[in-house]
């Protein structure tokens, strides 16, 4: 995998340097990234198993918890290990390999926010052709289709790291692999990469962002035309849902969609978009979600019953 470059590996700064704080790095963020897997798996099981969370809509939330976990997983491990370890060292390939992970991961969320921006569109505005447009057979073909174009983003990424040369110091300023602290440590003028950069990942998350945002706008201005109940029901789905397109793209937008530049704050913010974000989603979805948290009663009451 490498290619025009002497660095073999590299060393990971992480958060801090101070030997205390990264205890409490440790701790806290391992208690983030347990909370992380244990409530995505909850909400897939739940989905999985629950003959009553068939719609569209938990569909693909299924597959949100289940990026959320992956893309947690591609940071959040090596973060808690590094907090304990003398030297953070992560190799070239293991490098390049978390920065595939980290994108595709993360495109494949902002994907499937979209479709489910789809799915309460068409459910709210196109009631009646509702079942029609967004049946079994639709949402598998866009799921794999989000893949497919997760699978590009991130493969464009790649093919964007591999044409940095690494010839000097071999120091990340970061806690994970990235294309924006890679930039860094070229030994070439990387002004043209940072574009390709910008124009790829902070055009998706930008555009993504302003169309989700023009989606629940219609989707809130149509609610007008339904009873108190429907409007109370579908509000309540679609404050989540823009809860969490808010915390995701936020960041995102930040770290990618900008010039070459460096903040001190940029760590934390994609501490929060990394972890805290997959750790919060399920959280939103179940405590404002009664037919998940009835789901997850009745089908865990199963179980115990059987055993």
């Amino acid at each position: 995998m490498q290619q025009n470059s002497n660095v073999t590996e590299f060393i990971l700064l992480g958060l801090t340097q101070d030997p205390l704080k990264q205890k409490m790095v440790f701790v806290i963020f391992l208690i983030f990234y347990m909370g992380t897997v244990v409530g995505n798996t909850l909400i897939i099981v739940t989905i999985k198993f629950s003959r009553t969370l068939g719609s569209p809509m938990y569909f693909f939330l299924f597959y949100l918890s289940f990026a959320d976990s992956c893309f947690s997983t591609s940071t959040a491990p090596r973060l808690i290990v590094d907090a304990i370890s003398k030297k953070s060292i992560i190799s070239y390939n293991e490098c390049i390999t978390q920065v595939f992970a980290l994108h595709l991961f993360g495109c494949m969320e902002i994907f499937v926010l979209i479709l489910m921006a789809v799915d309460r569109y068409v459910a709210i505005c196109k009631p009646l052709r509702y079942p029609v447009i967004m049946s079994r057979q639709v949402c598998v073909i866009l799921i794999v289709l989000a893949w497919i174009g997760s699978f590009i983003h991130s493969t464009a990424q790649i093919v964007l790291a591999l044409r940095l040369p690494f010839c000097g110091p071999n120091l990340i300023d970061h806690y994970c692999c990235d294309l924006q602290p890679l930039l860094k440590l070229a030994c070439m003028d990387t002004y043209k990469i940072n574009l390709l950069l910008v124009s790829n990942s902070g055009a998706i998350c930008s555009s993504s962002f302003v169309l989700l945002m023009i989606s629940y706008f219609v989707i809130l201005h149509s609610l007008r035309n339904h009873s108190a109940e429907g409007r109370k029901k579908a509000l309540s789905t679609c404050t989540s849902h823009i809860r969490v397109v808010i915390l995701f793209f936020g960041p995102c937008i930040f770290i990618y969609a900008r010039p070459p530049t460096t903040f001190p704050m940029d760590k934390m913010v994609a501490v929060f978009y990394t972890i805290g974000t997959p750790f919060l989603n399920p959280l939103i979805y179940t405590l404002r979600n009664a037919e998940v948290k009835n789901a997850m009663k009745k089908l865990w009451h199963v179980k115990i019953m059987s055993e």
